[in-house]
């Protein structure tokens, strides 16, 4: 089956039967951040009802317990830093959309910048997005960061202060109309920034023009096989009533029909 759709006024076409999914699993092996712990799956026991087959019940009926922000691919709307409660079910409504696929290789900081933004960070800046952009009009934005080994399968994030957007590579990205920004990060934010998380407040814009449909997608892993490029995005976000969610976006190769 082939899908096809615009960008602008060009059409494009995209098969559905070549996807490549882009998430980390919610797994007690799988990718830790914020000092979390390894997801809890157990089974439901009472002296009335054993929720497992292998222990002699009749069904598996476990419980999950675990963190949406450090336990695998999430999706997140700007509830994560607003003290209104705000839900990525609710406002996340789109699901298919065109995307770029671009890499980018952090790059070192030889002296400090601020309190938080200290030399020897490695970050993503906005001259290093201006270079791979494109000109075609995508809304949405799918970053590959190097090195791209197979640790981000399964690495413990904790305490590595891993890279991170300079705040004004987020006003870059806004004046480039980007609404839906995918990472394979832990977080866009310096993992130890004193509480600011000054990349999430200027993306949406919070607290001056809280933008509600904008969302960024962390902990995803994109494989060396996929080509940077032009991508329909399918972003599937699981409906819990969250700040945040556990996501599965995929994309399918489009070309200009």
């Amino acid at each position: 089956m082939t899908i096809q759709f615009n960008i602008g006024n060009q059409p494009w076409e995209a098969p559905l039967d070549s996807g490549h999914d882009l998430s980390l699993a919610i797994a007690t092996d799988g990718p830790l951040a914020w000092y979390v712990d390894p997801p809890k799956i157990s089974p439901v026991m009472t002296d009335r009802f054993t929720g497992s087959v292998a222990k002699g019940g009749a069904v598996n009926f476990f419980n999950l317990a675990f963190n949406p922000h450090g336990n695998g691919t999430h999706t997140e709307c700007l509830g994560h830093i607003t003290a209104e409660k705000q839900s990525v079910n609710q406002h996340f409504r789109e699901w298919f959309l065109p995307a770029r696929v671009v890499t980018v290789e952090p790059v070192t900081l030889t002296s400090d910048r601020s309190e938080w933004i200290r030399s020897g960070d490695r970050v993503i800046t906005p001259e290093q997005l201006a270079l791979v952009m494109g000109a075609d009009p995508l809304e949405t934005l799918i970053i590959r960061t190097l090195p791209n080994t197979d640790q981000k399968l399964d690495r413990n994030y904790s305490n590595t202060n891993p890279p991170y957007f300079l705040p004004e590579s987020m006003d870059w990205l806004n004046k480039f109309g980007i609404r839906h920004l995918l990472v394979d990060l832990p977080s866009v934010d310096r993992e130890e920034d004193g509480g600011q998380l000054e990349a999430h407040h200027r993306f949406w814009k919070v607290p001056d023009e809280p933008q509600l449909d904008k969302t960024i997608t962390e902990l995803v892993y994109i494989e060396d096989a996929i080509t940077d490029g032009i991508y329909l995005l399918n972003l599937q976000v699981a409906a819990v009533e969250n700040d945040a969610s556990p996501s599965r976006p995929v994309i399918y190769p489009a070309q200009k029909r």
